[in-house]
């Protein structure tokens, strides 16, 4: 009897891990089956290989994170080797325009880009922006203290330098990024974590916020929930899971 479970556990986990192996070979034959993504690819592959070499990190990488600062139009790739070490700062990247205010998105329409932690949900290599990467808003967050009804969609970061509430990038940004992601999820990194905030939580940033934004005490308790996960990072270089209230707070 014992011999026969064991047998079907072993044999589950081999399907599963063959399953994992068909849809990561489908995807990627239907991604480079795209000109664009074979020439970033061709083009980036080498030079991100070298920067995470640098760091001793094998790559392609199955555990990088992306953190993106609205005031600052700035994003942060990350990446460590196993989940015993702490997180790497890898490179710097330059967002090349914003759109809407520093706050979350709400609603369809309102232009801002989100704040929140969300992941990478697809890949578009035919984008109208040359190449984009879904993000998965609106998360439970974003549902519960959003529009019920419209609260928007379509998040990417892309290509284009262009945005009405998107993460624009440069077209060469983007190829990089594209090969980047790509090669993690490849890798088997399923859902690439990507924060969003408005400013970083530092002295600096936070007697800004408290200048231009001290009235708006929605924002204000926002951003406090915010800080917990983001002052957790800078001072362990860690993630904690992403878990939420019922009334759309952020729990860490």
């Amino acid at each position: 009897m014992l011999r026969s479970i064991f047998l079907a556990i072993i044999f589950a986990v081999s399907s599963i891990s063959a399953q994992a192996q068909d849809d990561a070979s489908t995807l990627k034959n239907f991604q480079f089956s795209f000109n664009r993504v074979s020439q970033a690819y061709a083009r980036y592959n080498d030079t991100l290989k070298k920067l995470f070499e640098a760091q001793k990190i094998p790559y392609p990488c199955n555990d990088i994170f992306l953190r993106f600062f609205k005031a600052h139009n700035e994003g942060e790739l990350w990446a460590r080797a196993s989940k015993k070490d702490e997180y790497k700062l890898i490179k710097h990247y330059r967002m090349c325009a914003l759109s809407g205010i520093l706050g979350p998105k709400r609603w369809e329409g309102d232009r801002q880009v989100p704040e929140g932690y969300y992941f990478i949900e697809d890949f578009n290599p035919k984008s109208d922006f040359y190449l984009s990467l879904l993000l998965n808003y609106p998360n439970y967050s974003d549902l519960v203290k959003g529009d019920k009804d419209k609260p928007g969609g379509n998040i990417y970061i892309h290509g284009g330098c262009v945005t009405v509430g998107c993460i624009p990038m440069t077209d060469p940004v983007i190829m990089e990024l594209y090969t980047l992601c790509l090669s993690a999820r490849l890798a088997g990194e399923t859902n690439i974590p990507v924060h969003i905030y408005p400013i970083r939580f530092d002295r600096t940033g936070l007697d800004f916020l408290g200048r231009e934004y001290g009235s708006d005490t929605t924002k204000q308790k926002f951003w406090v929930n915010m800080k917990r996960e983001y002052d957790y990072f800078e001072t362990n270089h860690r993630l904690k899971p992403v878990l939420y209230s019922p009334d759309g707070r952020y729990l860490f």
